[in-house]
């Protein structure tokens, strides 16, 4: 989801940098379960790009009524539960996630943010959306950005050239959102999300 705030504005808007260099993340694509949306939804240009990690059931009547695309992101669950361990040791708003093996207990039994891994994809791969939505894997994107931005601007009906999609592949690289204080949530208050715990870009 993190990526993706980086990645869909630049495809939206053919590779202009101005919204990664000027906006924070949350403001630029906000999340569908923050209080944040409902302050900065008007403010956004059309197409608007939001993000969310509810599962497909929790999705509001007015979202399988509209003619909103999905992209969903599948990520390896190993990556998963250690990534979201250690938000959850840097995140204030989060409970403390003990041991690293109880943590991956309370995972593998759905005791967490927006319940078990399995429920969540089985929920978004069984949907009546038809060619409204689009899979794609971390994976995918780590081994091959550019063609996944090709994938996914074509998706969008964006067709972006191959100069602007490496454009775009060069500055949503791991390296340059870390360094992108519009991107590494280093504007956050440290008794929200504390990076001396744990950085929240880690290792991508």
């Amino acid at each position: 989801t993190i990526w993706m705030q980086e990645i869909l504005p630049l495809v939206l808007n053919g590779g202009d940098l101005t919204p990664i260099q000027t906006i924070p993340n949350w403001d630029r694509v906000p999340w569908l379960e923050e209080k944040r949306l409902a302050v900065v939804v008007d403010q956004l240009a059309s197409p608007r790009a939001l993000v969310t990690h509810f599962p497909y059931h929790l999705m509001p009547p007015s979202f399988h009524t509209s003619k909103a695309k999905v992209i969903y992101v599948i990520r390896n669950p190993k990556d998963v539960i250690v990534s979201s361990y250690y938000f959850h040791q840097m995140a204030g708003f989060l409970d403390d996630p003990g041991t690293f093996d109880e943590f991956i207990d309370k995972f593998l039994e759905g005791r967490v943010l927006f319940g078990k891994w399995t429920d969540h994809v089985k929920g978004w791969r069984h949907t009546e959306l038809g060619d409204r939505i689009m899979y794609i894997t971390y994976e995918e994107m780590l081994q091959d950005l550019p063609a996944a931005l090709g994938r996914i601007s074509d998706f969008l009906g964006r067709h972006l050239s191959e100069e602007t999609i490496q454009k775009i592949a060069q500055h949503c690289s791991f390296k340059n959102m870390k360094a992108n204080n519009m991107s590494n949530f280093s504007l956050v208050p440290k008794v929200h999300m504390d990076p001396n715990k744990s950085p929240f870009l880690r290792k991508g």
